[in-house]
């Protein structure tokens, strides 16, 4: 009998189980309703982030406090946030009714309150992918808020360091810092974060808001400050959960109410028996695509439209885009703003009313189909709003089953192999943490957009539970095995679940519908300073958003 070898605990399989831990963690966390972060509660989190490591913390299990990864989550989180001791996690309870002013992150619509001095409320509304996003950035925050307490605090006495003396000195200036008080405070600043001058100065701008250039001062003071209480008087951080949020969470309640409204246009606007193609991407990609020649006419080169999309992409264009969305409104739009709490905007097109002269499509032949366009999604998010999408819509105690042709579904991705820009083309999606694997007829393929100056790759996808807790050896076991995997993203599988539960399962919708996914590169997760930690896109995603845009409508219109 052959002996049986004991198998190695390779990397990527530590890294499996400190994710699986991690969510385990959580969603304990949740159901118990509160939790201190620093405290015994939080070790499990804090270890097994430790472990994972993940590329967008940087240098989390180093003594030096990481900068980037700061950036990338502050960026998330609710200004201010780093001043509270009490963060509690809510559904929508009613604060819009309130005296209370949402304060909505730059790069997460979701909607905050600063309840008081101490406490900062999080309206969770797109499901445990947002739980999960903000508990992870939470833990690197307050982790990393430690690290400065220790470089700081002399003695269990409460002494502390001459850096964070000066520090204190001015952050207490009330006025924007001169030049030289400035270079000051970033000296004792870099001190204190054991980083060098020339990086915390390069950083410093980053992190400036309009009311407060100084910001970066204040963010390292308070998340000092507040760990130095929790070391020094044992005033504990503590994260909460609403009853509410406990009791809401995956009944699809934000999704029902944002589907619905969206039927109630179409019945409203006698446009429910038209073929319906529902899109997943941005809004201003396919407006721009259906609208920008007839509504710019001798603004734009019909030849190469690429130099009039990237003007539209610049925000300084204000009056070029409201020509483009005030011609698209009198010409077929119609623009939903989301009322439903899951930030996710809609934009509906008639095609019947679509001016054919000059528009880069000939659309004669569909007179009779509506195109809707569904902003992002956000994790779990996508199961949600599109299988409450595509179910009948009821009116008059009937069942109206919609005639939903095609789904299509363009979004950023991290990409494993190529740089920022470059395309995905995927063929099946596996849902990171589970054996869950969704393979599909992609109606675009490889070959329609190869010769465009993009590198073009097919493949699977993973679809992870976060993009913040990526980490390199799980990434190259999916891309160097037999998964071949070329990207990762966090809605696919769940759309796809969706799709397939509506067309095979539960028949509300044709069973050959059909699906379209492609994916254009905003970061590479494998090379070390193309980060989503490393920053955006810039004009780079025009030319791929575009392309993929262009290519489904070709598809829909051709």
């Amino acid at each position: 009998m052959k002996k049986i070898e004991d198998v190695r605990r390779t990397k990527a399989r530590e890294s499996t189980n400190a994710i699986e831990r991690i969510y385990i963690t959580m969603r304990h966390l949740f159901i118990r309703g509160f939790y201190k972060p620093m405290g015994v509660s939080g070790e499990t989190l804090r270890q097994s982030l430790l472990t994972l490591s993940p590329e967008i913390y940087g240098s989390i299990a180093e003594d030096k406090v990481e900068l980037n990864g700061l950036l990338y989550i502050i960026e998330r989180l609710p200004i201010g946030i780093e001043e509270c001791r009490y963060i509690n996690l809510t559904s929508d309870e009613g604060y819009s009714d309130s005296h209370f002013q949402p304060i909505i992150p730059p790069k997460r619509r979701r909607n905050c309150y600063r309840i008081d001095d101490e406490q900062m409320n999080i309206e969770i509304t797109r499901g445990r992918s947002e739980i999960y996003d903000i508990l992870t950035h939470l833990t690197f925050m307050f982790m990393e808020s430690h690290k400065i307490m220790k470089r700081v605090l002399l003695n269990e006495d409460g002494h502390l360091s001459r850096d964070w003396e000066k520090l204190e000195e001015a952050v207490k200036i009330t006025k924007k810092l001169n030049s030289q008080q400035k270079d000051i405070a970033v000296t004792h600043v870099a001190n204190i974060l054991g980083r060098t001058f020339k990086e915390v100065n390069a950083i410093y701008s980053k992190f400036a808001t309009q009311n407060k250039p100084d910001r970066f001062l204040e963010l390292i003071y308070f998340l000092g400050k507040l760990a130095i209480l929790e070391e020094v008087e044992n005033q504990k951080r503590v994260i909460t959960f609403s009853p509410v949020l406990r009791e809401r969470l995956g009944h699809h309640i934000h999704g029902e109410v944002w589907a619905e409204n969206i039927k109630s246009v179409l019945s409203e606007k006698n446009l429910l028996h038209k073929k319906l193609h529902v899109i997943s991407a941005n809004m201003h990609s396919v407006m721009n695509t259906l609208y920008a020649n007839p509504a710019l006419k001798d603004q734009a080169d019909k030849a190469n439209m690429l130099p009039t999309y990237e003007a539209l992409s610049d925000s300084k264009n204000m009056q070029l885009r409201k020509k483009v969305e005030d011609f698209a409104l009198k010409n077929g739009m119609i623009y939903l703003k989301d009322e439903s709490g899951t930030n996710i905007d809609v934009q509906i097109f008639d095609l019947s009313k679509l001016p054919n002269a000059n528009c880069l499509f000939n659309v004669e032949n569909h007179q009779d189909e509506v195109i809707i366009v569904m902003d992002y999604a956000f994790g779990e998010q996508a199961y949600e709003t599109l299988d409450e999408l595509l179910k009948p819509h009821q009116e008059n105690n009937q069942k109206i089953y919609l005639d939903f042709d095609s789904v299509s579904i363009m979004g950023k991705a991290g990409i494993l192999e190529g740089g920022k820009g470059d395309l995905m083309i995927p063929n099946a999606h596996l849902f990171e943490g589970t054996a869950d694997n969704y393979p599909f007829k992609n109606e675009l393929k490889k070959e329609d957009f190869e010769g465009q100056g993009l590198q073009v790759f097919s493949g699977a996808m993973v679809s992870v539970l976060g993009t913040s807790l990526q980490n390199r050896d799980i990434l190259e076991f999916f891309h160097k095995s037999s998964w071949s995997t070329i990207g990762l993203e966090m809605e696919g599988a769940h759309y796809q679940k969706a799709i397939q539960a509506s067309s095979k399962i539960r028949r509300n919708i044709k069973e050959d519908i059909k699906v379209r996914y492609a994916y254009y590169a905003s970061d590479n997760p494998l090379e070390t300073g193309s980060t989503l930690a490393s920053g955006g896109l810039g004009t780079t995603g025009v030319k791929p958003t575009y392309l993929i845009t262009q290519r489904i409508l070709e598809q829909l219109l051709n």
